[in-house]
């Protein structure tokens, strides 16, 4: 997705983090509609990335469905705070799950991101 869809060279989509990360897939009936991954960043600090839905499982929820799980499984490992670096454009989404902007937008590979974050709190009902 990131390199036929968004333009991503693929020599910076693969990163020595690949080989350190959780890898997380979310399969429809047998067949991968989303992908994510995880790593720890620094001692109770985790970060997620590369979170991605195939086009033809776009509208489903399957991107809510496998942020929350990996978000879940992140806090249940004790991590005290996870970070991540959202495209612009999917701010709200990931706000919807207790993540804030905390600091300046920048570009990655031509698109806009920012940083955002949250701590292990759960997230009020």
């Amino acid at each position: 997705m990131f390199v036929e869809e968004q333009g991503v060279p693929l020599q910076i989509e693969w990163d020595d983090y690949d080989a350190i990360a959780e890898h997380r897939l979310l399969l429809v009936d047998g067949q991968l509609a989303a992908t994510g991954r995880w790593r720890w960043k620094d001692i109770g600090v985790a970060k997620l990335e590369r979170f991605a839905v195939l086009r033809e499982h776009r509208g489903f929820g399957h991107g809510r469905r496998i942020v929350g799980a990996v978000v879940d499984e992140v806090l249940a490992t004790g991590a005290r705070r996870i970070e991540l670096s959202a495209q612009a454009h999917l701010e709200a989404f990931y706000a919807s799950f207790g993540f804030r902007v905390c600091g300046e937008g920048f570009d990655e590979a031509g698109i806009p991101h920012v940083p955002m974050a949250r701590d292990a709190e759960p997230i009020s009902a």
